[in-house]
């Protein structure tokens, strides 16, 4: 789920966040907020308080559309995020742009070093999500997985695909079902 600039400086967010988990019988780390770099510039102490109060209430918080902004190392260090998503501007010609493959293959070393799952957004061909799992990209998500879907037509999506999609324990990240991507490297995963 998205978070909006307006959503990061509502001091009432978390409350309802927390209250609607309790009301679904939802576990807060089944619910993904992404949060992109912008939104951390709009003033961030009061954004930040509000972040670190979702993480503490154990709702995962993942740093979307990474590399596009101006600060990214800096909000690393600063953002209680478990994932990084890596934009679809360095992912869709990855295997055409040698400049944007050290991109990803960087990001995605970085995402790791710090313990986080690493996404690639805007995957649109099998020879990108190919070389995706030789970088051992944690999981992909982008056209050729499937367009966006409704609430009604993702059960059949889900049944139907081809690709395994991944399911976190509670208790952890790790994913309870195989890869897509075999690799030399590693393997790498729909999300």
């Amino acid at each position: 789920m998205n978070l909006s600039v307006l959503d990061l400086v509502d001091a009432g967010l978390v409350d309802r966040i927390e209250s609607a988990l309790t009301e679904c019988a939802l576990a807060p780390y089944r619910l993904t907020l992404e949060i992109t770099e912008s939104s951390l510039l709009v003033d961030t102490p009061r954004t930040m308080a509000i972040i670190r109060r979702l993480a503490d209430a154990g709702v995962r918080l993942s740093l979307d559309d990474f590399g596009t902004g101006y600060s990214s190392l800096t909000y690393l260090r600063q953002v209680p995020a478990r994932e990084l998503k890596i934009d679809r501007s360095f992912v869709r010609d990855l295997v055409l742009d040698e400049q944007d493959e050290v991109i990803v293959r960087s990001t995605i070393d970085l995402g790791r070093n710090l313990g986080m799952e690493v996404v690639a957004e805007g995957v649109e061909s099998e020879r990108v999500l190919e070389r995706l799992g030789y970088l051992c990209c944690d999981m992909v998500q982008g056209s050729l997985i499937s367009s966006p879907l409704s609430v009604d037509e993702f059960p059949r999506w889900l049944e139907q695909s081809p690709y395994k999609v991944r399911r976190r324990s509670p208790t952890s990240d790790v994913i309870d079902t195989p890869s897509v991507l075999d690799s030399p490297r590693g393997s790498g995963l729909p999300s």
